[in-house]
């Protein structure tokens, strides 16, 4: 039977560190970039409530406010739509790198064990095929089950991200269309 060496253990503990502080600098990028999106909208808000407060001041008549009321709203509806599909894609691109890393870390963890499986199989002891067998074939369904697992999470995934921007993009029509009749 195949017995891990020092080395082996080591360098598994070496790259399971390297994984955890790139998936650690992949969550602070995710992060900044949250920050960072964050703070340019605080900015472009304030300046543009500063504008429209200006405005609002030169209102000559309850008319001209009505209007002015009224042009604010397409604006900010499409601006919360971009700012939603922003923070979106932060959040799917974190995500997606997260989920390579475990992908990848599942797979080398699932060959490593069917070695050992095969290994402990070719010296498992005469009159003991009946259960080696068996446990192969547990192996084999459950490496079969974990990937129908990881293939409808893809998939609902992809219908999860169709049906937001579906949603995003309708959000944004309806806006424009409100906006449109009271104009």
């Amino acid at each position: 039977m195949s017995v891990l060496t020092v080395e082996q253990i080591l360098a598994a503990q070496k790259a399971n560190i390297e994984t955890l502080f790139g998936l650690t600098n992949k969550a602070f990028e995710g992060v900044e970039k949250i920050v960072e999106l964050n703070m340019t909208a605080s900015k472009a808000a304030l300046s543009e409530v500063a504008g429209h407060s200006q405005s609002v001041l030169s209102v000559k008549d309850v008319q001209e406010l009505i209007a002015l009321q009224s042009n604010l709203l397409q604006p900010l509806a499409e601006k919360t739509a971009a700012y939603s599909r922003h923070l979106y894609d932060i959040a799917t691109s974190t995500s997606a790198e997260f989920t390579k890393a475990v992908e990848g870390q599942a797979a080398d963890a699932q060959a490593q064990f069917v070695g050992l499986v095969d290994s402990a199989a070719k010296n498992a002891p005469a009159g003991s095929e009946a259960a080696v067998a068996i446990l192969k074939s547990s192996v084999s369904a459950a490496t079969n089950a974990l990937e129908s697992v990881q293939k409808a999470v893809k998939q609902a995934t992809e219908v999860a991200e169709a049906n937001f921007h579906s949603v995003a993009a309708t959000a944004t029509g309806t806006a424009k269309t409100a906006s449109a009749k009271k104009r």
